[in-house]
């Protein structure tokens, strides 16, 4: 059986009139959004929309928005070809691959002045804390943002104050104009997931949002598309997070609910490995509030530097 091409579609215009072609003959369109580089995480992504939906839109979009200037926007891995081929290998294969070049150009020209003005605007108005996305470094007149404000204030939001910000917004630009009846998260990025569930929920998207399972390679390591800029060593070194992770998952299950115990047991062990730990933290499923003692599900979340490279992985904790 021939392997099946998708269709690439870069305007958004031409993205929106697809779809609501597609449902106006009354099929179900699934999206899986996706900033290339892609592995077999993101396949079973893809898989797990196949359950749901007749179509298939995997967009593929590196979002300026979600990265201030000093992170890894200019070094973030991009093979497009690659990632087609991947796509035409996967069982039922993908129907469109939306590749906008630039979500954030609306045809206007800002001056020098009016880009400053923007730029010290975003400044004051992410709190004061002096970071802004490259969205605003570079002037391109975008100014309108979705915040989910309780849920993105902790861990990742902790120490990447525009991150957010930038999902959300452009995760409503993207089911504005996919306008899909599912969408797939992973739950590797699990606070993300949770915020994604929340902004569906509070601004009436109808929308199904849908969570699938951290998919890992075969010593353990969560697979992510920064993992390709680890060294060898460091690669061995950032196993200690999922290693650690299941030995807490293992305590717990064995009666140790103090999330101090159990924190401690995974931050020794990353800084043992030669990791900078961003943070560790027990937190409740669904709120994401802090929690002290496991009376209710959890999930543990970690993230830590390994080189140059920052990873994040996470388990729950059911008991």
């Amino acid at each position: 059986m021939a392997a099946k091409e998708p269709e690439i579609i870069r305007d958004k215009d031409q993205m929106r009139r697809w779809s609501r072609a597609m449902r106006s003959q009354g099929k179900t369109v699934g999206l899986v959004p996706t900033m290339g580089y892609l592995h077999h995480g993101h396949v079973s992504l893809i898989r797990e929309a196949h359950n749901h939906t007749d179509l298939i839109v995997v967009s593929i979009y590196v979002n300026p928005g979600q990265f201030s200037p000093s992170e890894d926007l200019s070094t973030y891995p991009s093979d497009f070809h690659g990632d087609i081929q991947k796509l035409m290998a996967v069982p039922g294969g993908v129907d469109v691959v939306f590749n906008p070049h630039n979500l954030y150009d609306y045809g206007t020209s800002k001056n020098a002045n009016a880009t400053a003005r923007a730029s010290d605007d975003a400044r004051v108005g992410n709190g004061g804390n002096g970071v802004v996305s490259c969205v605003e470094e570079n002037g391109l007149g975008h100014e309108t943002w979705v915040r989910v404000e309780r849920l993105e204030k902790g861990m990742c939001g902790q120490s990447r104050p525009v991150f957010f910000r930038g999902v959300a917004t452009v995760v409503s630009k993207l089911f504005n104009i996919v306008e899909p009846d599912v969408a797939v998260f992973g739950k590797k990025d699990y606070q993300q997931w949770r915020i994604i569930q929340r902004m569906v929920r509070d601004l009436d998207f109808g929308i199904r949002v849908i969570g699938s399972e951290i998919v890992r390679e075969k010593d353990g390591l969560a697979m992510s598309s920064r993992n390709v800029r680890l060294s060898p060593e460091e690669r061995e070194k950032a196993l200690s997070i999922s290693k650690s992770l299941s030995r807490a998952r293992l305590a717990a299950a064995k009666g140790q609910t103090n999330c101090k115990e159990l924190r401690d047991l995974v931050t020794q062990a990353i800084h043992e490995s030669g990791g900078r730990l961003d943070y560790a933290e027990i937190v409740d499923q669904e709120s994401l509030e802090q929690a002290k003692e496991i009376r209710s599900p959890v999930v543990f979340c970690v993230a830590a530097w390994f080189g140059n490279v920052r990873l994040i992985d996470n388990m729950e904790i059911n008991i």
